[in-house]
């Protein structure tokens, strides 16, 4: 079977027991690395390949994910990667969206086809999978989102100059919206994003699973943990020119308006470009018995229906 042909790095923290992601992804034969804070190694040992484990050198800095993220960017440099996969820890189930009708599959296809797409181009700094709940069977989708934010199943250019931030509300650290920062920073530089709805990934709802920035950034349970206000305001704070504050639901948002890199930012084909004659797999449907999966899954994909999609 294919590998995807950038690394996969999942970033987990208090995790070990559910590993969504891990699951999903072995379940699919795919390759990847789960990277982990040192004392929670006997953890995730004890359930996942230890060859399959990296250990960060620091532990607990109370910054969330960020400076795991961006050591991750730079263990793939090293490693002589051009791009690299970072995915969250809450992601169950891969899909392919046909008919409108969101579709299981069990393959590596949804990696290589979001690679094979994105290596079209010179200048795509970020692209990813969207979240299989933004795509619902009563709403007809694109099968790419052009230039807006890539969430979660992230796959990144690395030579690239920027690099994930903490932000900061006053005078204190505001690690929240990195994965809407970074897509800034890279949209206001002129690269272009794409995030493919032809396939999607299942997530996890914030704030259900224990563990992760459940209890590192956003606090649950305790007197700081509904931070609405310093999520929002600490991402106007960095982009004023592209994000306002809102309320929805008696609550504090953020809404940021892609629209002129939707408009300015165009996609540079690269000359010698092609699109692979083929994966090596077929069109197969097979029906599961599973409560959580009412579509049955497609184990494999033809690339001719990819396809007629993409291009």
């Amino acid at each position: 079977m294919q590998q995807p042909r950038h690394p996969i790095y999942i970033i987990s923290k208090g995790r070990s027991k559910q590993r969504m992601t891990s699951r999903t992804l072995e379940t699919a034969g795919i390759d990847y690395r789960i990277v982990i804070e040192p004392q929670e190694y006997d953890d995730y040992a004890a359930v996942i390949d230890p060859k399959k484990i990296l250990v960060l050198p620091f532990s607990n800095l109370g910054l969330g994910s960020i400076p795991v993220r961006n050591w991750v960017w730079e263990y793939s440099i090293k490693e002589g990667h051009e791009r690299h996969w970072v995915l969250d820890d809450n992601q169950l189930h891969l899909y392919r969206l046909h008919m409108n009708t969101k579709l299981r599959i069990n393959s590596a296809v949804p990696f290589r086809v979001c690679e094979d797409y994105t290596d079209r181009f010179e200048n795509v700094g970020m692209s990813g999978l969207n979240y299989a709940y933004f795509t619902p069977s009563f709403v007809a989708k694109e099968p790419v989102y052009y230039n807006t934010r890539i969430y979660s199943c992230i796959l990144i250019k690395n030579d690239m100059p920027f690099r994930w931030r903490v932000l900061e509300w006053k005078n204190k650290p505001a690690p929240y919206n990195e994965d809407t920062d970074l897509s800034l920073q890279i949209l206001k530089a002129g690269y272009c994003t794409l995030l493919l709805n032809s396939f999607t990934i299942g997530k996890q709802t914030t704030l259900v699973s224990k563990g992760g920035n459940t209890d590192e950034v956003y606090k649950k349970g305790s007197a700081e943990w509904d931070n609405r206000y310093a999520f929002a305001a600490s991402l106007h704070k960095a982009h004023p020119d592209v994000v306002e504050m809102t309320e929805k639901w008696g609550r504090h948002h953020h809404s940021v308006d892609y629209r002129r890199f939707q408009t300015f930012n165009k996609l540079i084909l690269k000359p010698d470009a092609v699109w692979p004659d083929e994966y090596p797999t077929k069109l197969k449907l097979v029906k599961l018995d599973d409560p959580d999966n009412m579509n049955g899954t497609y184990t494999e994909v033809d690339i001719n229906d990819i396809r007629m999609n993409l291009e």
